[in-house]
């Protein structure tokens, strides 16, 4: 499939777009309505909270948001180009370069040291070895960590295999950081202190989107985005 043309943007401030967004499951005889229209404009420096009931479709935003994900139907612009129609490959380039992951669950390999598990999405865009291991280790260095870099993930704390996570996802400067319930297996001390973490992150220009369900979390966004039953609301930020 051809590369999408770009939409000219009215806003040039304007990262995403989705217009009238759906998604639906087929599960047998039964069809599960995830999303039923999402009508959401996001603008760089933008650190939205995703909140809403369980199954109320708040983690399929996210997924389709970074293209894990596609459209029942509807259109999804990220920097005034149509994704929502392209081909697999073609998502899987934009989830590389524009797009990081902070999953609850960490999703490290555990035998593979510290440096390992950040080099490992620039191992996929073909970098050279010299260039992986030195852009690891800055990202690092940007959440306090290099000098666990040849620990394994059992050496480490959840806080600190949390922090991990977010140097992969910041391996390849990605412009939108989006995370899962970041906090869920954390205390409330470290949970804090990765919170902190994507507050800086915000402030050096990334757009970041945590889905939660916890209002302390929610609390560190400049915009709420409230889900219920597959449709949005835009809340006080």
């Amino acid at each position: 499939m051809a590369t999408q043309p770009a939409r000219p943007l009215a806003d040039p401030r304007e990262m995403i777009r989705l217009e009238e967004v759906r998604k639906i499951y087929d599960a047998g005889e039964n069809e599960v309505h995830a999303l039923r229209g999402i009508d959401l404009v996001v603008a760089a420096g933008d650190y939205l909270a995703i909140m809403g009931p369980s199954g109320s479709g708040k983690s399929t935003l996210m997924h389709i948001i970074g293209c894990l994900d596609v459209p029942t139907s509807g259109r999804y612009f990220l920097a005034g180009e149509l994704v929502s129609d392209m081909s697999p490959r073609q998502l899987a380039r934009v989830r590389n370069e524009r797009i990081g992951f902070v999953f609850q669950s960490f999703n490290l390999l555990p035998r593979a040291s510290v440096l390992r598990n950040v080099e490992l999405p620039m191992t996929y865009a073909g970098m050279s070895r010299a260039e992986r291991r030195t852009r690891a280790l800055e990202a690092l260095e940007r959440v306090s960590l290099t000098d666990r870099a040849k620990h394994l993930p059992s050496q480490l704390s959840g806080g600190q295999r949390q922090r991990v996570a977010i140097a992969r996802a910041l391996v390849n400067n990605p412009t939108i950081l989006l995370a899962d319930e970041p906090t869920g297996n954390l205390d409330t001390k470290t949970g804090q202190e990765i919170l902190e973490v994507f507050d800086q992150l915000n402030a050096r220009g990334h757009i970041v989107g945590l889905v939660t369900h916890d209002p302390n979390v929610a609390a560190h966004a400049n915009r709420v985005i409230r889900i219920v039953d597959g449709l949005i609301q835009d809340g006080p930020g």
